[in-house]
This record gives C-alpha cells, sequence and structure tokens, in this order.
C-alpha cells in the first residue's frame, strides 16, 4: 500500500508540480477524512465514534481544533436538532433550572474519582462507588484504592474464620470490581500524547 501510495504521488507530482515531492502515508488519509467530516459541520463526538476513537482529545489531535471548536460544533448540531422539533418544547432556563443542573455536577465528584451517572438521576448503589459500573476512578487514587484492597483481604479473612459465607461472597465480589477499576485507572494513567505529524516534503530518491 505504501509503494502504491509513493508511486501515485510520484505520477500526480510529475503532471501537477504543487505535489512535486510530497508523498502520503495510508494514514494521513484517515487524518483527512477526519478533518473533512468535523469540518463539514458533522459534531466531533460523532466524528470520534465514526474513528473508534475512546476519547475526544484523540479525535482533536486528529482534526487539529480546540475546546471552543467541540463547542461550536455541538452547539450547531443542537440548533439543527431542535429545528426539527416544534418551538414550544424549548423554554428558556431559569436561573434556579441553571443552578440545579450545575449542582448536578458538584455532587457527581466523589473520594475515588468522578461519577458518570446521567443528569438528574440520583445515586442508585448508595455510594457504594466500587462496584458502580458509572465511576471514573481518578488515576491519583489509586494508592487509596490499594488501601482499600489490603482492608477488604483482611475482612475476607475474618470471615473465613468465622465462616461468613455471604460475607465472603460480598467481598470477593467487591474486589473484582475494585481490580477492574485500577486497571482502568493504570491504562489512563500510561496514556501518552500521541504526536501525528503533517504530510511533508521528501526528498527524490536517486
Amino acid at each position: 500500500m505504501l509503494n502504491m501510495l509513493r508511486r501515485t504521488c510520484k505520477k500526480i507530482g510529475e503532471t501537477n508540480k504543487a505535489f512535486a515531492g510530497i508523498s502520503f502515508t495510508p494514514h494521513d488519509f484517515r487524518r483527512i477524512c477526519a478533518t473533512e467530516i468535523v469540518n463539514g459541520g458533522l459534531p466531533i463526538h460523532i466524528g470520534a465514534a465514526l474513528l473508534g476513537h475512546l476519547n475526544l482529545q484523540t479525535t482533536q489531535g486528529y482534526v487539529a481544533v480546540f475546546n471552543e471548536h467541540v463547542v461550536a460544533h455541538y452547539q450547531q448540531f443542537l440548533n439543527n436538532r431542535r429545528s426539527l422539533r416544534p418551538a414550544i418544547e424549548y423554554g428558556e432556563v431559569t436561573e434556579q433550572e441553571w443552578a440545579e443542573f450545575e449542582e448536578h455536577f458538584e455532587k457527581r465528584k466523589v473520594e475515588l474519582g468522578n461519577c458518570a451517572r446521567p443528569y438528574g438521576t440520583p445515586c442508585q448503589h448508595e455510594h457504594a462507588c466500587i462496584r458502580c459500573p458509572v465511576l471514573q476512578v481518578n488515576p491519583k487514587m489509586l494508592s487509596r484504592l490499594e488501601e482499600l484492597e489490603k482492608d477488604l483481604i483482611l475482612r475476607r479473612k475474618r470471615a473465613e474464620l468465622e465462616g461468613w459465607l455471604g460475607e465472603i461472597d460480598g467481598i470477593d465480589k467487591t474486589l473484582t470490581f475494585l481490580r477492574a477499576k485500577r486497571i482502568e485507572a493504570e491504562r489512563i494513567k500510561q496514556r501518552t500524547a500521541v504526536h501525528l505529524s503533517l504530510p511533508h516534503v521528501r526528498r527524490p530518491q536517486d
């Protein structure tokens, strides 16, 4: 594939001097496609899904957009959707409604990180956060997870001595969730920024 692109670029450069000496890789076309669809008005979060990105920051690196562009594209998407609905469905947001909206996100901040439950919904797990599938553990709290794991292991040993089978079953489930959360937090911690270079002019090979 790479050799085919080089040959094609060389042929184009022979007839169009603007492309003389320029070479592309297959990945360049993926980035060009990402830039075109996002700059063409597609919301960046949908573009991220099409590209298979789990994080919007990865897509931002592809299309070289900034936070204000993300907001602008999303606002454009909302405006287009709203134009298809009856105007009576959209009223002005009151100060009280906005305050409740902000308060919801403040209350999603928990000891181990952030709760990703939907807006307007209460905590359904009585703050048993380790077992909650929507808990997003902050990598800075990995040491706290280790403390919790040690405590659970000690509790399990006591439960074994006492024959508390129900307690053992519950602790085992909690340990399973905790270890899964730790793996995810460690994966996020190790994630590094990826430098995606632009196509550049290469000297023709003799």
